[in-house]
């Protein structure tokens, strides 16, 4: 069952990325995610997995009927997998032949890994100079901390992020997830490849496109760093507050949830303060601006507080939609999943497969009006192209097939 990231077919067919050969290399999720962020919009990616193993993330989290986790059938979508093992002759000959038709590679080893197997950069570029590589690793492929291993918590941390989240007197806590820095360096890894893949078109020449995980967490703390340069200030954790702006928390509601009211500016808390029968506090009143609401930040919280306490979350988001005041409720899941807007955008896709039954995952992001992405497909099954892709592209006969499998490189 095809999905698509518009709720409307493409009827002409054409997909962004059509065309492009893929050969996803990578592991988890981070490196994985680039490609399927192209595979989505039309590349062909072909997953290249280790024989009788696989990527990790076929085990990790809620394992279905099908042997496989959610996590590899939702981030495996639109994928083929090809088994190959690296660390043989064999398989790095097949990688060469599979480069030599191919666009982008993406990995996210270890550096200096895919260069230990014969597979560098340079070796494969030798062999295709068209060739964009995507690297992503903890830190980079250079720096004094190039060769330390790491995941999503330690670029979370690294990255900084981690400091901010949670209460000033408590530990810092997972900001939302430990996989955040994965998915974030995935799209920047795929942006990475588009554009590198625009310069081979114009000039012939490939390039790597090198990304740690800790830089796209880095990259999204809006002022921390020039606030720091210029002025010395270190941002601490202000639990779900925000710094320069307030009111912009989470607050309980009389039914026992939560809300998310976002005052940007004074014009908006005046709005606010009229819903709340307080327009004195507002204007020419003694939290008429930001500065003097910055000053008595916890008082302005606990006058919040104090009203939101006194309704019904749905009521609350009645009168701040009717008064113009940017509110939303602080949904779990089972409440996104009854959602009459998910529902409208279609953000929710819902895809067969063979032997997990049907699920229901994340569409596509984002939503193009004439040549939305699709879901194809779920994770595939373990090597379960990889005599078509040996056969079919790359032209190897029964026999040199059997002698790959003999020698264990697929």
């Amino acid at each position: 069952m095809d999905a698509t990231g518009s709720g409307r077919e493409n009827e002409a067919g054409i997909l962004p990325m059509q065309g492009v050969r893929v050969l996803d290399c990578a592991t988890f999720i981070a490196g994985p995610t680039c490609a399927t962020l192209l595979g989505e919009f039309g590349a062909e990616v072909i997953k290249v997995e280790l024989p009788g193993l696989g990527c990790p993330l076929r085990k990790f989290g809620t394992i279905t009927p099908s042997g496989d986790s959610l996590l590899w059938l939702s981030e495996g979508r639109n994928k083929k997998s090809l088994t190959l093992d690296l660390r043989k002759p064999e398989g790095v000959a097949v990688m060469k032949e599979l480069v030599a038709k191919s666009d982008v590679l993406v990995e996210n080893f270890q550096p200096g890994t895919l260069e230990r197997w014969g597979v560098g950069y340079d070796a494969l570029a030798a062999v295709n100079p068209r060739l964009v590589m995507v690297r992503i690793s903890a830190y980079g492929q250079t720096g004094p901390y190039r060769d330390r291993p790491g995941f999503g918590r330690i670029a979370n941390a690294f990255g900084g992020i981690s400091f901010l989240a949670g209460y000033p007197d408590r530990p810092p806590v997972t900001p939302g997830s430990a996989t955040l820095p994965d998915y974030m360096s995935g799209l920047y890894g795929a942006l990475g490849a588009m554009l590198a893949l625009r310069v081979a078109d114009r000039t012939g020449k490939g390039q790597v496109v090198d990304i740690g995980l800790y830089e796209s967490i880095f990259r999204i703390l809006d002022e921390l760093a020039p606030a720091y340069a210029m002025k010395g200030y270190v941002r601490q954790r202000m639990g779900p507050g925000t710094v320069n702006v307030v009111p912009h928390s989470h607050y309980p509601t009389k039914d026992g949830r939560w809300i998310a009211i976002a005052c940007t500016n004074d014009k908006i808390f005046e709005r606010l303060a009229v819903l709340m029968g307080r327009a004195d506090v507002a204007g020419d009143g003694k939290w008429g601006t930001i500065a003097r609401r910055e000053a008595e930040r916890a008082q302005v919280d606990e006058f919040v507080t104090a009203w939101t306490s006194q309704h019904d979350r749905d009521a609350l988001l009645r009168m701040c939609e009717e008064g113009q005041v940017p509110c939303g409720p602080v949904y779990a899941i089972d409440e996104i999943f009854d959602d009459p807007h998910y529902a409208a955008r279609d953000n929710i896709a819902t895809v067969a497969h063979p032997k997990a039954g049907t699920l229901r995952i994340p569409n596509v992001v984002p939503r193009l009006t004439e040549t939305p992405g699709r879901i194809g497909s779920l994770g595939p099954g373990l090597g379960e192209h990889t005599e078509q892709i040996l056969r079919d592209l790359l032209g190897h006969s029964a026999e040199e097939i059997a002698a790959l499998r003999a020698a264990k490189a697929v």
